[in-house]
C-alpha cells in the first residue's frame, strides 16, 4: 500500500539547477525530501527515488551521458523545461523515450508537488516489484511453489559432496542450478568447470575429460590438464551427460567410484577432489533400456536429484522474469526499460513457452529494441500471431459445438420418439447420445 510507504527517506536528485530552483528545494526539503544537488557531469552513479534535471537543447549533445545517469539512478525522472521547448521534435522524443513526467517553467509549487508525488509513486512500485524478486536468492527469480521449492532444494543439497543430478527441459536453468550449488557450497571458492558432453568431437573427448601426455598421440607437442583435474578441489558440471559415448561413461564411472583419473598416455594415477553435478533433458531411464546410458553410472550421478520446472508451470514467475531481462537488456539496447503493456502479459501467460526461460528473454531482448510506445506490445515480443491462433482455435471450437447442436437437432426431427435410432443415425452410443443432449440442454 502506497500510503503505508515511509516517506521520510525519499530521495530527490536535482541536476543543473540555478537560483530560481532554491525557494522550491526549501519547501520540498520541509516536506520530506532529502535533496541531492549536483551536475550532469557528476551525476552518474547517484541513486533516487526521483530525478529532476532542467533539460536544454545543449543536453541533447550529452544524450548518452544523460542515459546512464537515469538508467544507473534506479527511480523515475521529470524534465523541467522552458515554454519553447515543446516545440522542438528532438526534446520531445528525447522527453518521451526517457522522463515518466515533464514540467513547464515557470514554477508553481503545487503542480511540481503532484508531478513529484506521482513519479515517486511509480518509482516505489517499480522499486517494490524488483525487491520482491530478488529479495531472497538472486539465482532463481520467482515467486511460484516450483521457485520457492527449488530454492530451498539447492540450499539443502548444496552443503554435501554427494552428486547430484539436474533434470528438465532445455531452457529451464539447468546449469544456474549447478553454480549455485557450487555458489553455496564450502567449495565456493574453488573452481567450477561446466563441460557439455555433447558439444565435444567424440575423438577428442577423452583427452579433454581427462587430460593428456605430451606425445601421448599425433598432435600432442605438449601436457594437457583436463577438465576433471582443472576443477579438483572445486565442483564439476557435466551438461547434457546423456550425450557421453559410451566408452567413455566406462571410465567416468571408474573416476566417480576412485576419485582417481590417468592421462591419456600415462599409467600414473592421479588423485582428485571434485564434486560432480550433471544435468540432462532426455529421460535416461528410457536410455538405459534402450542401450545407450549404462545404468550403474546413473546411479553413480543421481544420488541427489534435482528437478527444474518449465516455465509453463510457473505463470506467477512470467510477469517477475520479464521485467529482470528488461533490465537487465536495457543497457544493451540503450533504452529506458519500458514497462509490458497489459495485453503483453496475458499473451505472455497465454503463450507455451516451448524454449522456457531462454525463449523468454530472447522475446523481451526483441521487445526492448522493436517497441514504439511507451509500452511493450504482444507484437513486439512476436506474440500477437499466437493471440491470434488462440482466438482462432476458440471460434473452431464454437463452430465444433454448432454443427454438433445441429446434427442432434436433425437426428431428432428424423426420429422424435426412438432414442435407439437417434444414437444409430448419429454413428454414437446411447449414453454418448445423452451426454451430448445434456451438454446443449436439448432434453
Amino acid at each position: 500500500m502506497l500510503d503505508k510507504i515511509d516517506t521520510g527517506a525519499r530521495k530527490l536528485l536535482v541536476v543543473e539547477t540555478f537560483a530560481e530552483w532554491s525557494c522550491l528545494l526549501n519547501n520540498l526539503t520541509q516536506t520530506g525530501w532529502r535533496i541531492v544537488n549536483t551536475s550532469l557531469n557528476h551525476a552518474a552513479g547517484k541513486e533516487c527515488d526521483v530525478g529532476v534535471i532542467h533539460l536544454l537543447d545543449s543536453h541533447l549533445q550529452q544524450q548518452e551521458m544523460l542515459k546512464r545517469v537515469i538508467r544507473q539512478s534506479g527511480g523515475e525522472w521529470i524534465a523541467v523545461i522552458d515554454q519553447d521547448v515543446k516545440d522542438k521534435t528532438a526534446m520531445r522524443s528525447f522527453i518521451s523515450e526517457w522522463f515518466f513526467d515533464f514540467y513547464t517553467l515557470p514554477f508553481d509549487f503545487q503542480r511540481m508537488q503532484a508531478a513529484l508525488g506521482r513519479a515517486y509513486g511509480m518509482s516505489r512500485l517499480r522499486n517494490l516489484t524488483r525487491h520482491f524478486a530478488l529479495k531472497e536468492d538472486h539465482e532463481f527469480l520467482g515467486s511460484s511453489a516450483q521457485a520457492k521449492t527449488l530454492r530451498k532444494l539447492v540450499t539443502r543439497c548444496a552443503t554435501t559432496d554427494s552428486p547430484v543430478l539436474i533434470r528438465g527441459e532445455s531452457g529451464t536453468g539447468k546449469e544456474l542450478v549447478a553454480r549455485a550449488l557450487h555458489w553455496k557450497s564450502r567449495r565456493a571458492n574453488k573452481p567450477f568447470v561446466a563441460v557439455n558432453c555433447g558439444a565435444i568431437p567424440e575423438q577428442l573427448i577423452q583427452s579433454e575429460m581427462f587430460g593428456h601426455e605430451k606425445g601421448a598421440f599425433t598432435g600432442a607437442h605438449q601436457r594437457k590438464i583436463g577438465r576433471i583435474e582443472a576443477a579438483n578441489g572445486g565442483t564439476l558440471f557435466l551438461d547434457e551427460i546423456g550425450d557421453l559415448p559410451l566408452e567413455l561413461q566406462a571410465n567416468m564411472l571408474r573416476f566417480l567410484q576412485e576419485m582417481q583419473i590417468e592421462r591419456v598416455g600415462s599409467t600414473q594415477p592421479i588423485q582428485v577432489d571434485v564434486r560432480v553435478v550433471a544435468a540432462t533433458h532426455i529421460d535416461l531411464e528410457a536410455a538405459i533400456v534402450e542401450g545407450g546410458f549404462r545404468e550403474d553410472l546413473y546411479y553413480r550421478l543421481n544420488v541427489l536429484e534435482i528437478q527444474t520446472a518449465p516455465l509453463r508451470d510457473r505463470h506467477a514467475d512470467i510477469p517477475i522474469l520479464a521485467q529482470h531481462f528488461a533490465q537487465l537488456y536495457a543497457g544493451e539496447v540503450g533504452r529506458k526499460p519500458r514497462p509490458f503493456s497489459e495485453a503483453s502479459i496475458k499473451a505472455m501467460l497465454q503463450h507455451g513457452w516451448p524454449g522456457n526461460v531462454r525463449e523468454l528473454a530472447n522475446r523481451v531482448r526483441r521487445g526492448m529494441v522493436l517497441a514504439e510506445g511507451r509500452t511493450i506490445e504482444p507484437s513486439d515480443l512476436g506474440l500477437a500471431a499466437a493471440q491470434e491462433r488462440v482466438k482462432v482455435a476458440e471460434r473452431l471450437e464454437n463452430y465444433i459445438l454448432r454443427a454438433e447442436k445441429q446434427a442432434l437437432q436433425d437426428a431428432l426431427t428424423l426420429n422424435p420418439d426412438n432414442m435407439c435410432r437417434v444414437a444409430e443415425t448419429l454413428g454414437i452410443s446411447r449414453p454418448t447420445l445423452y451426454r451430448m443432449l445434456h451438454r446443449h440442454q436439448i432434453i
